[in-house]
């Protein structure tokens, strides 16, 4: 969800995206992570929130990505010795890890304050504060010496989360050290990688379709991807700015037969919660489904029997197609007052990012598109990978 913000690195690769297997090697290490979705306040509008962060990230590096706080993906961190335990947000949108949000960060035996300044800008949020190194462990068998992490002095826009876990490409991270603005920050893969902990700079997320409000449906694996659950193709990081900036690729996407968006940038973005595709695809898809904009939500709303004519919405990556089922491209339907939305109603999870095609970041494929995914971030090889699992075809929503 962040500044980078947010699952990128960007070496440019060549045009070619001619889809390949990954290697099998050694056995990666996986944690579990939680979902929230934040409705202390009362039922919130989660499209402004999210759009808010999908604006930010079109910006970046001018104005880093919003976090979205709303709806998002929870791992409990241990830094320190003795260690202390913090929840942080997964974001492949970001790639700074700092604490101090909610619980405040406590100095033990293995913390070191660098003395360098550190601020981070979401733009519905930020933080201040200062950089030290420490020991941060993310699982068993996962424990990095001197990461560097940001200890927030002063923060906004954030609530009942400790910080964020920033996995994207270290890029990211420059000109966050006021004093080192040419400086980057190597992530907690990247330092896992260099420690020797893992074999491959790799992550592989995870998702479960739940209709829940909290629950823990998710898993992250680093150092690799879970080579004995699923089977999956890659393809590079795309050339084009901005979208290069983050995991970002190329693809085309069908409504059934018709092509509603042709081959364009965009990203895989873990701390967007939907679907964002061009004005003139979005429009496309509207027209197609028969939807019609819901003032409540903001989303678009299909009667029953739209959807049940609902055709499926094909993601075309590299030489690979990955299908959206009705189900999946519809908000959980337990879930629909929490959002503003009616309990009876049903509403899609594509928006509109709102600039036309061939803006060079064009669309973002956020968690709706990733919970029926298995996802795969190589920061080594510059790619991204993508596997059906056995809810790429679920009818949970």
């Amino acid at each position: 969800m962040f500044p980078a913000a947010s699952l990128l690195t960007i070496l440019l690769l060549a045009l070619s995206i001619a889809a390949s297997p990954f290697e099998i090697r050694d056995s990666p290490i996986t944690l579990p992570i939680a979902r929230r979705l934040n409705v202390s306040d009362g039922s919130i509008n989660l499209l402004q929130h999210d759009k808010a962060r999908v604006d930010s990230l079109k910006k970046h590096p001018q104005s880093p990505p919003a976090t979205n706080v709303m709806f998002y993906y929870i791992a409990k961190i241990d830094i320190g010795k003795p260690a202390r335990t913090y929840e942080l947000i997964v974001d492949t949108g970001s790639s700074n890890t700092w604490i101090g949000a909610n619980n405040p960060y406590v100095r033990t035996s293995t913390s070191v304050n660098t003395g360098q300044p550190v601020v981070v800008s979401y733009g519905s949020g930020y933080f201040s504060g200062t950089e030290y190194t420490d020991t941060v462990t993310l699982g068993t068998g996962l424990t990095i010496t001197k990461q560097s992490i940001g200890v927030a002095s002063t923060v906004s826009g954030f609530s009942g989360v400790d910080g964020i876990l920033g996995i994207g490409p270290v890029d990211l991270t420059l000109g966050t050290l006021t004093n080192s603005p040419s400086s980057t920050i190597p992530t907690v893969s990247n330092n896992l990688h260099r420690q020797g902990t893992i074999t491959q700079d790799v992550i592989g997320i995870l998702f479960e379709p739940t209709t829940s409000q909290t629950v823990t449906n998710g898993e992250i694996t680093f150092g690799g991807p879970d080579v004995y659950k699923y089977t999956w193709r890659h393809c590079p990081i795309t050339t084009t700015n901005p979208a290069s900036t983050y995991w970002g690729i190329n693809e085309s996407i069908t409504y059934g037969s018709t092509t509603i968006m042709s081959s364009t940038a965009g990203i895989v973005d873990t701390g967007t919660t939907y679907i964002y595709v061009p004005t003139d695809a979005y429009n496309k898809y509207k027209s197609a489904t028969g939807a019609t904009l819901d003032w409540n939500t903001g989303l678009l709303l299909v009667s029953s029997a739209q959807y049940s004519a609902l055709k499926n919405l094909n993601f075309h990556i590299g030489s690979n197609t990955y299908a959206l089922t009705p189900n999946a491209q519809i908000w959980p339907r337990s879930l629909n007052t929490y959002i503003g939305g009616s309990s009876g109603a049903i509403y899609l999870v594509v928006n509109d990012i709102g600039t036309p095609s061939g803006s060079g970041f064009d669309f973002v494929n956020g968690y709706t598109f990733l919970e029926r995914f298995y996802s795969v971030y190589d920061a080594a090889k510059s790619r991204v990978g993508f596997a059906t699992t056995s809810y790429t075809d679920a009818t949970t929503n």
